[in-house]
Formats: C-alpha cells, structure tokens, sequence
C-alpha cells in the first residue's frame, strides 16, 4: 500500500497527487510496488528486503543518489503476542527531493507532537528515528506497568502462568535493548555524516538531542530488565515457598487423620462390639468417639511442639 505526502506549512499533509508528493510511504509493498522502488527510485533490492526484515541491524548506508537509514521501531502490541513486546525495521531512503519510508505494518507514523513543524524531509527522517525512542519509552512504561502487576498475583498464586509471562517480559526487554542500543550506533553515524547529509546547524543539534535521548531509553530499558531478572528469580523462589508450604499443611492433616483412620478402622469391626460387650453400644461409642479427639488432639500439640523446636 502507497502513501502520498508533502510538507505544507510545516506541516505533513496526505496527498492524492502521487507526482507532487515529497513523501512517500510503502506499507509492506506488493510486487509491483517494489519493482517499481528498484526500478524507478533505484533502491537496492537487498536493502529494500532489510528495511522489511525484524532481525536486520540499524545501519546507515550511502548510495549515489540516495542515503540510506535502517531503524529500529517497537511493534505495536496485539493479544495474541501474550506479553511479548516485539521489534521490527524501518527503511527510510533520503533523496534530494523525496523521502521514502518502508514499513512492515500500517501505524501512524507522523502522530507525535514533533511533527506539527517540519522544515526539511532531512528533517522528516530524523523525527521518525526520535519517534522509536519515544515509542519505546511508551512501551517501557506498559511493560513496567504489567510486571508489577503480574509480580502481585505472584505472591499469592502457584500456577507458573505468571513466572512464563514475566519470562516473555524479560525476553522483551533484552530485544528492546539491543534496539535502542543499535539506533544509537545509527544515530552517531548520522552525526559523523551530516555534512555529507547536508544537515543544517538545527538538524545537527537534533541530532545531539537524540542520541541524549536514547541514551536515557537504554538506561531506563537496562535498569527494567535488571530489575525483572532479579525479580523472577525471587517469584520463582516465592512460588516454590508457598508450594511447600500448602504441601506442610496437607501432610500435617494426613498425620493428624492417620492414627484416627485405624482406630476407626477397627471400631467398625466386630472386635470392638467384643471388646465392649459389657457395655451399652451408646456408651461405648461415645467413648470411642471422645478417644478419637483426644488423639488427635495429642498428635496436633505433638506437630506444633515439634515445629517449635525446628524454628529454634
């Protein structure tokens, strides 16, 4: 799918005018569109496939009559993905004239408040590599949101649904920082080349104001993840305490029942009404009732008792 844009007082505007736009956008083109990139704008058909590629590299690359800018986005969240926040790549191809931005899914691109005043499509692009850092930032912020509520149904759960989602988090975050930490390589080649570019005084400050920006993405990503590492070491631990402590329990109410079990075992056998015959039936079963609480009642104290000198 092809979109068509221009810049119109500072702002982007979509146009139906495929010969005027300054800007054009590719959402996971199609054959033909793509014959039509390598053939008339004269983009790299191995380049063209990176720009569509989750695992491909940020990088920066010079062509003839173009530049070229691979950068890593995060892809937006969907149920189905079950708490696994996923990367994927973004191929901008700087022409004098013209911009053009390859993508794998249809999102707003121009939505942050950054774009409500663009000079140059120079400018375009490096709003769009500011753009990722503040999506991740976004997401940073969800995924902290979701551990630290998945961390509280931890405390009091044993299914081990929580410890995989809390998994699929911290696998997340380790390809959350690999990303940000290649846009920062990005970034700095931009910053190496911007004559070369022909980046503007602004658009160099920009770019100082970006790679700052990532820099405390990649803290805020590094200090997440460390702190999710630890805490899945500890919920696991809290999963496996409140296991054993439920498994204390029920063997306390066998031991409890066990002696209780034969006695009553043998008191509906004929060696009891034997054993009794002297006395009346009532009697002796209320007695043999009484017995059966007395013992439990001993073996209860005896549990405690020991469990006390355990703790000691």
């Amino acid at each position: 799918m092809r979109k068509n844009y221009t810049i119109t007082d500072g702002k982007i505007v979509l146009t139906d005018d495929e010969p005027a736009g300054q800007i054009l956008l590719f959402v996971m083109p199609n054959e033909a569109e793509k014959r039509f990139l390598i053939d008339e704008m004269r983009i790299d058909e191995h380049t063209l496939n990176s720009a569509l590629d989750p695992d491909e590299l940020s990088r920066y690359e010079t062509e003839p009559d173009h530049v070229v800018m691979i950068y890593k986005r995060p892809k937006n969240y969907s149920a189905k993905d079950k708490l696994m926040f996923r990367v994927a790549s973004t191929g901008l191809f700087l022409f004098k004239n013209k911009l053009v931005i390859i993508i794998d899914e249809d999102i707003s691109l121009f939505s942050i408040k950054q774009f409500t005043k663009v000079s140059s499509l120079c400018d375009v692009a490096l709003k769009l590599v500011y753009g990722s850092i503040y999506h991740f930032l976004e997401h940073l912020k969800i995924i902290n949101f979701i551990s630290e509520e998945i961390e509280q149904k931890i405390n009091s759960s044993f299914e081990n649904k929580y410890l995989i989602n809390l998994f699929a988090i911290e696998k997340s975050l380790v390809y959350y920082l690999y990303s940000i930490n290649a846009n920062r390589v990005l970034v700095e080649k931009l910053k190496l080349n911007a004559m070369k570019i022909g980046l503007t005084s602004d658009e160099s400050e920009f770019l100082d104001d970006i790679l700052v920006e990532n820099e405390q993405c990649y803290k805020q990503a590094e200090i997440y993840s460390n702190i999710l590492v630890g805490m899945v070491d500890a919920r696991a631990s809290i999963v496996n305490n409140n296991l054993n402590i439920l498994m204390k329990r029920l063997t306390v109410i066998t031991i409890i029942f066990m002696p209780l079990n034969l006695l009553s075992g043998v008191g509906g056998m004929s060696e009891f009404s034997m054993m009794t015959k002297h006395l009346d039936w009532r009697l002796s079963y209320v007695l043999f009732f009484v017995g059966l609480v007395v013992i439990a009642y001993i073996t209860w104290l005896l549990i405690k008792k020991i469990e006390k000198s355990e703790k000691r």
